[in-house]
């Protein structure tokens, strides 16, 4: 039998690489491709996109290289509320397991669970005044 010659992936770059927070990592890729779509289709310069999200070139630049580890989640999901997208976070059980949730510890009352964050865009593009 013949060796393929394409190993298929995860659907996730950074878990098949094996790097750390994977899931994160994604999930900013995700947010960051969003804002870069936003930008390019309202055909903005990096410093009128930096003067519309509040930041300066510099970092507008870092965030449509894919620099991401100076960003937030919840900052890219600010950036995307201030181009006209409402953000919503969608928790539902994972696929293939259990729906029952593994509580891996507590602390001051609120308990860690271990588990997937899917965060999507749910609203259409508000009419743009920039």
């Amino acid at each position: 039998m013949a060796k393929p010659d394409f190993i298929e992936g995860s659907g996730n770059v950074f878990a098949d690489l094996g790097l750390g927070d994977a899931e994160e990592r994604l999930a900013k890729a995700e947010l960051a491709q969003k804002i870069g779509a936003i930008l390019r289709h309202r055909r903005l310069t990096q410093v009128q996109a930096a003067e519309v999200l509040g930041i300066d070139q510099p970092k507008v630049s870092a965030l449509l290289c894919g620099q991401l580890s100076r960003f937030s989640i919840e900052k890219l999901m600010q950036f995307l509320l201030l181009l006209g997208r409402d953000v919503s976070i969608t928790i539902k059980p994972r696929q293939g397991t259990r729906s029952k949730l593994v509580l891996r510890g507590q602390r001051r009352g609120t308990a860690t669970v271990r588990g997937r964050l899917n965060v999507e865009e749910v609203v259409a593009a508000r009419a743009s005044k920039v």
